[in-house]
């Protein structure tokens, strides 16, 4: 080829082809996603259509219900938390406010424990403090997908239970912040798991009003929503018992 020759054009009539291809296949792509897109907000709409159960439609409840049934199954007094160094621990953000709207004034507050008949007796927190203090760095996990190591301290549920001869053959808790404004179920073997802990210090400090003073519940097998802040009340119950974030949506059990 001679040094100044240009490269010779590639006829019109296959610039024409490669053209109309190009516009068929984006055509057809578009009609493609279009269908996919249609199909997925009719499905959606049928989705949100069905009759509504504990809050949310049918079919999302049968899947939730799905994941309880899992987590029931994979659960074990054996089965810890994995734990860490404490080198570790930070502090997890305030996340959510529900229940902690009072001003909380620690001398006044008291835990109040009813049993199943009724009756109710009073603890203050040197009565959680003086159980052996259980000290763990086990990871907070939020629903929303974010996670933080801990180091948490307090008295393990089960001892709490067992040295003050609260009853224990009933198998379900209701747990409850002073104002009732936010609550939680919790099933009997998971209250006296090994590391379900009712909490008073976090990372070697006593807890601070807007994470959970002067007690709060740790049960690391479950998603943050069932770390109940600033407990006042645990009630025995023969059946399930209501459960906040379950009355929104999510599944009663939030175990992973």
């Amino acid at each position: 080829m001679m040094e100044n020759e240009e490269t010779p054009q590639r006829p019109a009539a296959s610039d024409a082809a490669t053209e109309a291809e190009a516009v068929r296949r984006s055509r057809r792509a578009f009609i493609g996603w279009g269908l996919a897109g249609l199909a997925g907000l009719g499905g959606w709409g049928w989705l949100v259509s069905r009759p509504q159960e504990g809050g949310i439609p049918g079919p999302l409840r049968r899947v939730l219900e799905f994941n309880e049934n899992v987590s029931g199954a994979y659960f074990k007094e054996t089965r810890l938390a994995p734990e860490f160094a404490r080198s570790r621990a930070t502090t997890p953000r305030v996340n959510g406010k529900y229940g902690l709207e009072d001003e909380l004034d620690p001398a006044a507050w008291r835990l109040r424990v009813q049993s199943i008949d009724g009756q109710a007796r009073e603890f203050t927190l040197a009565d959680v403090q003086a159980l052996p203090k259980i000290e763990m760095v086990t990871e907070l996990k939020c629903i929303e997908g974010w996670s933080v190591i801990v180091h948490w301290a307090g008295a393990r549920m089960a001892d709490f239970l067992s040295h003050y001869q609260l009853p224990a053959a009933v198998p379900y808790l209701l747990l409850q912040t002073p104002n009732e404004k936010y609550y939680v179920g919790l099933d009997l073997k998971s209250a006296l798991h090994p590391q379900t802990l009712l909490c008073y210090e976090m990372n070697g400090r006593r807890l601070t009003p807007a994470h959970g003073a002067p007690l709060r519940l740790v049960t690391p097998l479950k998603y943050g929503i069932k770390h109940l802040k600033r407990l006042g009340s645990i009630a025995f119950t023969t059946e399930r018992p209501k459960d906040f974030w379950a009355e929104r949506g999510y599944d009663w059990d939030s175990g992973h």
